[in-house]
């Protein structure tokens, strides 16, 4: 799918997903009703209406395959968001243990790392170019600044202990939202859904090749229930691309300075 085409606000892309499906539907049933004719209507028209049941059957099997791995990497990402933000919001008040110097120098490093994913690394996820490389180096401060930390009592061992574990639950969690914004409905699931809908389309303009109203009717319902099908999945496909988006608002939440970074 385009980029420019899972940019678009839901609305537009409702129009192009919507003018775009009956304009081929309209295609189809232009040229089986001008084909309909002589011999090749008794064909068309010698076309078992039994074979409909299952063509719809099994476009609804597609969608339905595709619609559950583009749900389940939408929650994935929404979950690895989340996931971050409540270890990095433990990772703030288990510092509160220390010493203010310490306590102020672990909230800089989390306020730094917050700021880096807001304006760096979502721009970079909506547009696929995010990996692993890159690495978070203001978390990988803060597991020195933790490890450096010198305990005054068992409280305090204990909170460093639980700041550890808190910034490697972030960089786990960062770790799947980054796998996550890779995720794509790739060529061949887009052509497989598309081709099993013209098949349909046409399997339906030709049973009903001698009734032109009964025909066109059919056609658009048929052609709306592909074009809605096509917009919900593509507006999922991106985890982190277009309106309907994973969004760095809890993380946001968590900043320190009382000033969060706006999204780009």
């Amino acid at each position: 799918m385009s980029d420019w085409l899972v940019n678009l606000p839901v609305l537009w892309m409702a129009v192009v997903m919507f003018a775009a499906t009956y304009l081929l539907a309209a295609s189809i049933y232009w040229v089986v009703i001008r084909l309909a004719t002589d011999d090749r209507g008794r064909a068309f028209k010698a076309v078992s209406p039994g074979m409909l049941p299952p063509l719809g059957i099994l476009f609804a099997l597609l969608v339905g395959f595709i619609a559950v791995e583009v749900w389940s990497n939408y929650d994935k990402a929404k979950g690895a968001v989340a996931t971050e933000a409540s270890a990095l919001r433990a990772l703030v008040l288990l510092a509160g243990a220390f010493p203010e110097e310490q306590k102020t120098r672990i909230h800089a490093l989390v306020d730094r790392h917050i700021e880096v994913a807001v304006n760096e690394g979502w721009p970079a996820m909506a547009q696929h170019r995010m990996t692993l490389s890159t690495l978070p180096t203001s978390l990988i401060a803060a597991l020195q600044e933790t490890l450096t930390l010198k305990p005054a009592g068992d409280s305090q061992r204990i909170a460093q202990t639980e700041m550890v574990k808190a910034i490697q639950e972030a960089a786990d969690a960062r770790r799947q939202r980054i796998v996550v914004s890779q995720s794509a409905v790739g060529s061949v699931k887009w052509a497989g859904i598309l081709l099993q809908g013209i098949c349909t389309l046409i399997a339906i303009a030709m049973v009903h090749s001698d009734n032109r109203l009964a025909c066109a009717i059919a056609m658009t319902f048929f052609a709306t229930g592909i074009a809605l099908s096509l917009l919900l999945i593509a507006a999922y496909s991106r985890p982190f691309t277009g309106e309907i988006s994973v969004r760095p608002d809890l993380l946001k939440q968590v900043i320190t300075s009382g000033h969060p970074s706006s999204s780009p």
